[in-house]
């Protein structure tokens, strides 16, 4: 059931790596933003219902089974590259099978990245990239830092 989890997580857009330089600039060029976007143009981050939102303070990683989220998100950072974020990412550990689970807590630095245009409204830039950073603990077969794309 590990497995499970952690396919489900990565499939459905879990969460993901991030450089240990978290404070520095994303793998992305730190350049412009998106062609035809202004400067002060900040991108949104697309839920699980089709919904651009900003500034969160939840959000679901895992859409089909929501056997991941995250919660209590503070954003330190939202611009035209990038945004962070602390928070806790609830897990369902999957044992002895996913409706049995148990979700555990596990503190996380968010970090979204790589904005570019939405495809449902491309005069919105969205973020395509999330990672986190499991600051303690971390669920199961997961590494410290995990970076993943997010759905368009």
């Amino acid at each position: 059931m590990r497995t499970h989890t952690v396919r489900t997580v990565v499939t459905l857009a879990a969460a993901a790596a991030l450089s240990a330089g978290m404070a520095s600039a994303s793998a992305a060029p730190a350049g412009q933003p998106s062609a035809g976007h202004g400067a002060s143009h900040k991108p949104v981050l697309v839920d699980c219902f089709w919904k651009p939102q900003s500034r969160p303070d939840a959000f679901i990683l895992a859409c089909g089974d929501a056997n991941s989220r995250l919660t209590s998100l503070h954003w330190s950072t939202w611009n035209g590259r990038s945004a962070v974020a602390r928070g806790v990412n609830f897990v369902n550990d999957c044992k002895p099978y996913c409706a049995k689970g148990t979700f555990r807590s596990y503190p996380v630095i968010v970090r979204l990245d790589r904005p570019e245009p939405w495809k449902k409204d491309p005069k919105v830039d969205h973020f395509t990239r999330i990672s986190l950073v499991f600051t303690g603990a971390r669920p199961e077969g997961y590494e410290r830092v995990m970076t993943t794309p997010l759905w368009d």
